[in-house]
């Protein structure tokens, strides 16, 4: 049914409107919350791609493995970041004086 390009593209359309509409839907104090399920699901994409590097297809497969390997690690890594940042908003303050 997926082999079908037509079919996988509009998939794909239809599931980023989806998720736009979704995400703008959250409160801004559930993003960290979300973010670190988001973390989370794109290390279980990181190992998804290096699976998908050593298919049969070594050109295609290698080139959106790299791709999906590193979007996924920016993501992972922004993530941590982000939420670290977020984290140290509510720590206490510390007097050095």
């Amino acid at each position: 049914m997926l082999s079908d390009p037509a079919v996988a593209l509009t998939i794909l359309v239809l599931s980023l409107f989806v998720g736009i509409e979704v995400i703008s839907k959250v409160p801004p104090l559930l993003h960290t919350p979300l973010m670190s399920g988001s973390n989370a699901i794109s290390g279980i994409t990181i190992v998804g791609a290096i699976i998908a590097v050593t298919s049969d297809n070594p050109i295609v497969s290698t080139g959106f493995g790299f791709a999906a390997v590193v979007f996924a690690t920016i993501n992972v890594v922004g993530g941590f970041l982000v939420t670290n940042r977020m984290l140290a908003m509510f720590q206490p303050k510390r007097d050095d004086s």
